[in-house]
């Protein structure tokens, strides 16, 4: 016994400053004192606060955020049977750019801003919320993931779109052999026989490139006129045309598709957050604001993602489904948030933790699909780059949507 309490003390002087013997709360301490501190509260709460105002301006919001959902993301889904709202018209493509811009400031400037307010809060202790700069590592990694996200996504439905084409071809090979036959018959008899992939990248070595590279881009009448006229390049010709104009379109719809899941993942994630932010509040101050600011920003969500759906070609009952489940996201958070309000603390640490971390991935989902799916597809098209009035009027609408959406967080 003796021997014990001597080696004891001998391990608690050689050892003074181990965390084991160290007096000083571990970082596990410090954690979990983060989490379970629930005695922090904001002032905000008792400013302003009215219980039946704000119910009573939640159900309006429930009300404006579905309609202004509906309403955005139902415009190009029934607009692509209408001439001037087709997806493949110069309006869309400027509307579209507009509704980017909404998405890019609702990430830089909203979610962001609102990530690093949570993570950063005072009821938040300092270690180790301020010493990392967490909302940033979380929009990275979100942004990556949907980068792979993306990657995985569109492998998958290539590879399966692939198969399928590969079945079609083969079963058409005993039916259709004088498609095949493109350079006829070899002098010795033999046939010479060519698939189509190799005599459409064959022939499409010989279009000229530059300004003439423009011909034919353009809506599908345009394309369908251009194509009339050139008719005389032969029969042979004429079908690589053709092939090559569905390959293109293929993998063009498999883009759409996997852009539109993914679209609607990000947008979704942040729709509850700021549903639930809502739905908690009970100062009506807080609330007139962001019924404005969240109609606005779902409405032009809404566009976005419904153009894209539209663009994929889903079924109808797959676009509807969609469509629903983004118009009732939101909706729905507030809803939930209203229901827990009473017995919520949106200042406890377990909440602004929460906050913080699905802020910064949304924040990183959002401008990762704005800047690369939505932006950059169509800024940098041939479409886009053959008609500089389009260039012009894209750039100026995202530029708009930018900034209206930015000013925004003056009041919410």
């Amino acid at each position: 016994m003796i021997f014990t309490e001597d080696l004891w003390l001998l391990l608690h002087q050689l050892l003074p400053k181990t965390s084991f013997f160290s007096e000083k709360p571990s970082f596990y301490q410090n954690f979990r004192e983060s989490m379970m501190n629930s005695t922090c509260v904001g002032a905000e709460l008792d400013q302003c606060r009215d219980e039946s105002a704000a119910l009573v301006l939640k159900c309006v919001a429930i009300a404006s955020i579905l309609l202004a959902g509906m309403a955005g993301i139902a415009i190009p889904l029934v607009g692509k049977h209408r001439r001037f709202l087709r997806t493949d018209g110069n309006l869309f493509v400027a509307a579209k750019a507009f509704a980017a811009g909404v998405i890019l400031a609702t990430g830089f400037v909203h979610m962001l801003s609102d990530a690093t307010e949570a993570l950063q809060h005072p009821c938040l202790p300092s270690f180790p919320w301020s010493k990392f700069p967490f909302t940033g590592f979380f929009a990275m990694m979100a942004a990556l993931f949907t980068l792979l996200l993306d990657f995985v996504g569109t492998q998958y439905y290539e590879r399966k779109q692939g198969l399928n084409r590969a079945t079609e071809e083969q079963s058409r090979v005993g039916s259709s052999e004088s498609v095949w036959k493109v350079f006829g018959e070899e002098e010795s008899g033999g046939m010479h026989i060519v698939g189509m992939h190799a005599h459409a990248a064959h022939h499409g070595h010989n279009h000229p490139h530059g300004h003439d590279s423009c011909h034919g881009i353009g809506s599908d009448k345009e394309q369908d006129d251009a194509h009339a006229q050139s008719h005389g390049h032969g029969q042979g010709h004429s079908h690589a045309h053709a092939h090559s104009n569905i390959l293109e379109g293929e993998e063009t719809d498999v883009r759409h598709v996997v852009v539109s899941q993914v679209l609607e993942l990000g947008i979704v994630s942040h729709s509850v957050i700021i549903g639930l932010s809502l739905g908690v509040s009970e100062s009506p101050c807080t609330i007139r604001p962001l019924i404005a600011a969240l109609s606005f920003h779902q409405f032009f969500e809404g566009f976005a993602l419904g153009g894209c759906i539209s663009q994929a070609q889903f079924k109808a009952s797959s676009a509807t489904i969609m469509a629903c489940f983004f118009a009732l996201t939101t909706p729905l958070g507030v809803a939930i948030g209203t229901a827990i309000a009473s017995g919520f603390n949106p200042y406890s640490p377990g909440a602004l933790i929460a906050e913080g971390i699905l802020d910064s991935f949304s924040a990183g989902i959002l401008v990762y699909m704005a800047l690369v799916d939505l932006i950059a597809a169509d800024f940098l098209s041939k479409r886009m780059s053959c008609n500089f009035r389009l260039q012009i009027v894209s750039y100026c609408m995202l530029f708009l949507g930018a900034g209206l959406m930015s000013s925004l967080a003056i009041w919410a």
